[in-house]
Order: C-alpha cells, then sequence, then structure tokens
C-alpha cells in the first residue's frame, strides 16, 4: 500500500453522532467515533493501558471512553484522563494512542496514511463532481489485494466476455489504443471498442483527439476509479485496502438528471440493482486470479490494449519508490 496518502474509510452517512465503530484498515485495526461537536476521531483500536479495544468504549465529553478502565483519548490520541488517578492529577507521557488526520469530505471520512507532517496533501478528489449532483451507493467486500481490484475497472479488453449480457453487449472485441492521457493527479482513459471485421485496431498515437464531454475512465491515485458516461451521469468507486487479501468497494453513483425525490429513488434503486449485476461478474473472474496482488513485473503477457495497467503500475512503483526514500 502507498504511504503518504489519504485514503477512504468510511461513509459519513453512516456515522451518527455519539456512534463508536471498529475497523481494519491499510492492515491496522482502527476506531473511528463522531463527537457530539460533529468532529471525528481515528485512532489506533488498542489501549495503551491493558490493550482493550476502545471500539466497545463510549464517546464522553467530546473524547473516546475506554469501557475498560474509563481512560479517555481526544482526536489526537492524547491522553485526557486516568480516573483512577484522580481529575487533577498529571498524565504521563507514555499514555497516548497512535492517532491519524481525519477529515470528512465529498460525504466520505478519509484519513492521511503515512508519516508525520506538519502540512498535510489536499484530499484529491474528481473535478467534475459538484455539490449539484446527487448520489447512492453501495459497500462491497472482496477477498482480493486492492491492485487487483483496481486494474479489473482499468482493463478494457474484459467487456465483452465478462460483461457478455450487460455492458459488453456487442461483441466490440476490437480495442483501439486506448489513449491514456496522464493529469495532475493520474491519468484518463479514452476507449474505442468495435467488432472485428479484420483490421488492425488503431495504435494509442494513431487515435483520435477526445470529444468534449466523451465518455471515458478517470483514475486518482492511490485508489479512486471514475467512469464518466455523460456530464449528469457518472460512476465512482474506491478501493480502499482492508489488509493484503480484501478490499472494500465504495461504489457510487452521481447524477444530476432527475432531482424529484419518487422519481430519483427510483431512478437509485435501479441504477444500484445494475451496477451490483456489474459488479458482481466482475468479482466472480478477479477473486480467481493469481498471484491476488499485483506489481510491476509480474509473470503475465500483456498486449497493447493492457497499456492503462502497465501506466498504473508503473506510476504506483514510482510513488513507492518516492517513499522508500524519506527519512
Amino acid at each position: 500500500m502507498i504511504k503518504n496518502q489519504w485514503y477512504v474509510i468510511y461513509d459519513a452517512r453512516k456515522l451518527k453522532k455519539g456512534a463508536v465503530v471498529g475497523i481494519k484498515r491499510l492492515s491496522e485495526k482502527l476506531v473511528l467515533w463522531r463527537n457530539t461537536d460533529n468532529t471525528v476521531g481515528c485512532i489506533a483500536d488498542k489501549c495503551c493501558h491493558r490493550g482493550a479495544s476502545l471500539s466497545q468504549g463510549y464517546v464522553k465529553d467530546n473524547h473516546i471512553q475506554c469501557p475498560f478502565h474509563g481512560i479517555e483519548f481526544s482526536n489526537d490520541g492524547s491522553c485526557q484522563l486516568i480516573p483512577a488517578n484522580g481529575k487533577n492529577a498529571n498524565i504521563p507521557e507514555t499514555f497516548f494512542q497512535k492517532a491519524y488526520p481525519t477529515q470528512e469530505k465529498h460525504g466520505f471520512i478519509w484519513i492521511f496514511w503515512g508519516n508525520q507532517k506538519e502540512q498535510l496533501p489536499e484530499i484529491p478528489f474528481f473535478d467534475n463532481i459538484d455539490a449539484k449532483m446527487h448520489y447512492a451507493g453501495f459497500e462491497n467486500h472482496w477477498q482480493m489485494h486492492y491492485t487487483r481490484c483496481i486494474e479489473n475497472q482499468l482493463d478494457v479488453l474484459h467487456l465483452p466476455f465478462v460483461h457478455r449480457t450487460t455492458i459488453g453487449k456487442g461483441n466490440r472485441t476490437i480495442i483501439n489504443g486506448p489513449n491514456t492521457v496522464m493529469t495532475d493527479k493520474g491519468f484518463n482513459i479514452y476507449i474505442k471498442n468495435e467488432l472485428d471485421n479484420g483490421q488492425k485496431p488503431l495504435k494509442p498515437n494513431e487515435m483520435p483527439e477526445p470529444l468534449p464531454n466523451q465518455q471515458h475512465l478517470k483514475f486518482i491515485f492511490p485508489n479512486l476509479w471514475q467512469n464518466f458516461l455523460t456530464p449528469k451521469l457518472l460512476i465512482l468507486i474506491s478501493f480502499t485496502p482492508v489488509d493484503e487479501d480484501n478490499t472494500l468497494l465504495f461504489l457510487r453513483m452521481y447524477q444530476k438528471m432527475v432531482n424529484i425525490p419518487l422519481l430519483e429513488q427510483l431512478l437509485n434503486f435501479l441504477m444500484m440493482k445494475y451496477n451490483l449485476i456489474i459488479l458482481n461478474q466482475d468479482k466472480r473472474i478477479v477473486l480467481k486470479q493469481l498471484p491476488n496482488k499485483s506489481d510491476i513485473h509480474m509473470d503475465e503477457r500483456l498486449v497493447m490494449a493492457d497499456q492503462p495497467i502497465i501506466k498504473y503500475r508503473q506510476l504506483r512503483q514510482q510513488l513507492l519508490d518516492e517513499n522508500e526514500k524519506m527519512p
């Protein structure tokens, strides 16, 4: 997993005031809670006193209170009270929890996972999603490393085979390009699939210039993907690492075509049902891939149309290498 990045860890709508949840993200057990002032805390889910699970505790005075001995910690992991010592006692410096910088943005709860920094980078997100867009979504658990899950959505070859009954209808097996265009946050992928009439596919540099608002895929590091269908309709997935063998997919459909409540609910229901069918078609294949984690060098025989996956692996390795050089 790439350090020094912002990661989506939870759906903000699900975390109510006073709620405490235990989650596993990025191979670490975390406790997440929302204070009465609506701020969110995220620290290690193991009390530094006797190792109790803080996710079994309570929100008290905008702190998380350990269920075992009532010790309280704030959002930054500092200990605020050891009841057995009295409320006026000094707190030993050794009483602290590992804490994660936390932000609530775009309807998600994010943590910065990596080295402690005085100034953190901005949370990466898609510029084409604004406040006028309504969204509906769901979570889906895959027993696979997050790199394989991401690469599935960058794979432009599989549609006529994996999705032959849904979005892959038409048997358009010739893949022109694809044209992978770098952005300041990641890259965009422009695709043109055609029926095989004996022609050779166009090379990436032979692809026509993208048209305004043309359907394409977007990717932002470390793990955000978007299918841009139209300016008023798009799909987003955050591939959130749970650990080396599990990934949580947060899928959302954003739209600003319908804002009449009943019609919007009907559209959301139908689209989410359809998206789940498509996702399960992918899942059936991806969960059987070997090995379960992708890497820059693999025992695979790639073709021209795999360019987005090659680009993803190269850029991911570049980020990993940069983190290795950091003090």
